[in-house]
């Protein structure tokens, strides 16, 4: 595929770079952004000029990407009408697409640009939607320039390492394409909770009736009233120690069994340790420097320099705010989180991987990973802290956790990446991390209740 769109542009440059962008952003999936990028080392190598190529791409995105908006407006909505029945997709969801776009058209129609396969459909789904034209074209516009300056530049500055290029940007198209969709698929499931809550409240409810109408449960609630009466505060909501206890040791002993069983395969050298050894060999196999350069970013995010000044900022604004408990429970979640990790690495005493040395400043063990666990940590305290303290949207809550978590599982990911951990220590450092965690997060939510202070979600604001 390379060597023939190499070709192509080799003895027809501009026009075919303008017809493979075009036809892309008009819905038909061709090598549009491959094309940019490779045009743009031609004109490195002096054949053709990179204001030409920059232009050509900017014009030729523009204009497919308005053939396929009135594409969608002229006949989409029909035809997902008339076949949008065998997939389920019915006139709500159509009205949801409507909305979305209403409130998010603009941000779509920029930023999707950016990214694979929406770069193909965006324009699309904007005309099927009817979003306002003039508001499609301003940002299409933008996209469309900024795009083609963008990777027209990369292209034209690395252009000598151009297979090279070509692998980052599309590995980069993909992660992106994976957010998208984690973050999506994220947002629906809290929207599908949300609207069935009450139907899933009374689900449970219903169960625990029923489980109360069983012959042995009445004997024993009838000899043991206290026990029984014990056993239903666990799962009250709004009772102290009620539900939140029950969810938060349910947590943590899911946790405590995961780093068990993944510290005895550690110990015994189970078949674990042979996927780490695979898994560790086929990252450094597949590093290059750029990726190389962005884990070491990402992992800096999730070192103790870093968790350490979020700690001292975060622990300032809580004393200035006046909320001694929170802060004691910010600074003990952290000071014990860190304590937990030397703990274990002592204890264990696993040793670095091969790879890990030119990333390493002193010696230490392997065994859990602390960026894994610190991040974990730290992040979802702070979490924790926006969502009681500043958060008040559901939205805006499930944001904040969503962000959280991509950014601990980035930073596990580039540990791996840079070789300085094993897989089995980052899933055990997420695991002590989660233990913790959700130990000091019960715990708060217990003291908090004790003191009246957080009867429910919607008067539990720290203001």
């Amino acid at each position: 595929m390379h060597a023939t769109l190499t070709s192509l542009l080799a003895s027809s440059g501009y026009v075919v770079l303008f017809l493979l962008v075009a036809l892309e952003s008009l819905g038909i999936p061709l090598p549009g952004e491959t094309a940019l990028v490779t045009a743009a080392a031609f004109a490195a190598a002096g054949h053709l000029s990179i204001y030409g190529v920059v232009t050509i791409a900017a014009v030729a995105a523009i204009v497919g990407d308005n053939g396929g908006y009135w594409i969608g407006r002229a006949g989409g909505l029909r035809f997902v009408r008339r076949y949008g029945r065998r997939l389920h997709i019915r006139d709500t969801e159509i009205a949801r697409a409507h909305a979305f776009f209403a409130r998010h058209g603009a941000k779509t129609v920029f930023f999707g640009r950016f990214i694979a396969l929406l770069r193909t459909w965006a324009a699309v789904l904007a005309g099927i939607s009817a979003m306002p034209y003039g508001v499609f074209m301003v940002y299409n516009a933008l996209g469309g320039i900024v795009w083609a300056v963008l990777f027209g530049t990369l292209g034209y500055l690395f252009g000598q390492n151009l297979p090279m290029l070509e692998h980052d940007v599309g590995r980069a198209s993909l992660v992106l394409v994976l957010v998208v969709a984690l973050v999506a698929a994220l947002v629906l499931a809290a929207r599908g909770f949300r609207t069935h809550a009450d139907q899933l409240a009374q689900r449970v409810v219903s169960l625990q009736h029923q489980i109360a109408s069983f012959a042995p449960v009445q004997r024993f609630q009838a000899r043991h009233p206290r026990a029984w009466a014990f056993v239903m505060r666990r799962f009250a909501r709004g009772e102290y120690l009620g539900l939140h206890l029950t969810i938060g040791l349910l947590i943590s002993l899911a946790a405590l069994w995961l780093f068990g069983a993944i510290t005895e395969d550690v110990l015994h050298h189970e078949p674990l340790t042979q996927f780490d050894l695979a898994l560790l060999a086929w990252f450094h196999a597949h590093a290059t420097p750029t990726s190389m350069r962005i884990c070491v970013a990402i992992s800096w995010l999730g070192s103790p320099t870093v968790i350490t000044a979020l700690g001292l900022v975060v622990a300032l604004g809580l004393l200035v705010r006046g909320q001694g408990l929170l802060l004691c429970g910010w600074v003990a979640t952290l000071v014990g989180g860190g304590v937990l990790d030397m703990t274990l690495k002592y204890l264990i005493q696993r040793p670095r991987p091969v790879y890990a040395s030119p990333f390493l400043h002193s010696a230490s063990w392997s065994f859990p990973s602390g960026h894994a666990m610190g991040s974990l940590v730290g992040y979802g305290m702070l979490a924790y802290l926006l969502v009681v303290c500043w958060a008040e949207r559901r939205r805006t809550q499930l944001t904040i956790v969503v962000v959280v978590a991509l950014l601990t599982g980035a930073i596990g990911v580039s540990r791996l990446y840079l070789g300085v951990h094993y897989f089995s220590d980052v899933v055990a450092g997420y695991a002590a991390g989660l233990l913790w965690l959700s130990a000091c997060i019960t715990g708060l939510e217990m003291a908090r209740r004790q003191r009246g202070a957080a009867p429910s979600w919607d008067e539990s604001r720290c203001k």
